[in-house]
């Protein structure tokens, strides 16, 4: 039964990373029911979980990874949008560690965040002639990025939604916007799993000794070979002339998802 579970928990997993819908609430709301964890030690897992689709993004980006090591204004993006997300980011989880077991409920800040997708799908609809290339991305507004990136940390805020919404608003073309809020995610995700280990390595110890290595394994396994087909899909739908329908459809997603966990809970 625990490997049934460990599947759907990656699958989750690979799914919700890639969408605005905020992985780690997913997970912690699935793992809280299926393996009856507590909500902090839930939100922990869920950022544990994260393995699976870094492995996702280093397969499906390996031509960019490389480009990094040759590339200096990629590699000067990745460099600072990773400092101010960490600046921003560890404190605030270690905020929500806290929060988490003063009954915070993460479904309230995923409605806005919804709600702004909408806004950034209209914002595309009617604005598309005027977005520019990634590579024209200034300091302050790789900053900007960064700092979005960060204040994801909190339960039911999507890392992937806050960055490619801070992009699109900055005005970067959709397939730049997505393309590279993904690349963005490899060092964040891994300081992010780094994080858990460092601060809460308790919750993840009895997660491992709940489930086991063999189901910790199959779980990132799962959410890997999910995470491909994710983004590919998505990358697709960002290149063609209807990508505002993405957010329409992900904004609608997220305040769906929300409103279920109010209800819920």
């Amino acid at each position: 039964m625990n490997f049934l579970v460990s599947i759907l928990l990656g699958i989750i997993q690979g799914i919700s990373e890639w969408l605005p819908i905020s992985s780690k609430t997913q997970e912690l709301i699935a793992s809280h029911y299926l393996l009856g964890l507590d909500v902090s030690i839930a939100y922990t897992f869920g950022l544990f979980m994260e393995m699976g689709s870094i492995g996702s993004a280093l397969i499906y980006f390996r031509q960019d990874v490389k480009r990094v090591f040759h590339d200096k204004f990629l590699l000067k993006f990745l460099v600072v949008v990773t400092a101010l997300t960490g600046i921003v980011g560890v404190p605030l989880y270690v905020i929500s560690d806290k929060l988490l077991q003063n009954a915070y409920n993460p479904s309230i800040p995923m409605i806005f965040l919804g709600i702004a997708l909408i806004a950034d799908g209209i914002y595309i609809k009617y604005s598309r002639s005027r977005t520019r290339e990634f590579k024209n991305l200034s300091t302050k507004e790789m900053i900007l990025i960064g700092i979005a990136q960060g204040i994801a940390a909190l339960p039911g805020v999507s890392r992937s939604g806050m960055t490619v919404s801070t992009m699109l608003v900055l005005g970067i073309n959709p397939e730049d916007a997505f393309h590279y809020s993904y690349l963005a995610y490899i060092p964040a995700a891994i300081g992010a799993v780094g994080t858990t280990l460092l601060f809460t390595r308790h919750h993840v110890s009895y997660v491992i000794s709940l489930i086991g290595i063999d189901g910790i394994a199959l779980a990132v396994i799962s959410s890997l070979l999910t995470g491909l087909v994710v983004i590919g899909f998505l990358l697709k739908i960002a290149k063609t002339k209807k990508v505002y329908l993405i957010d329409f459809m992900l904004g609608g997603i997220a305040v769906l998802v929300s409103m279920l966990g109010l209800i819920i809970s």
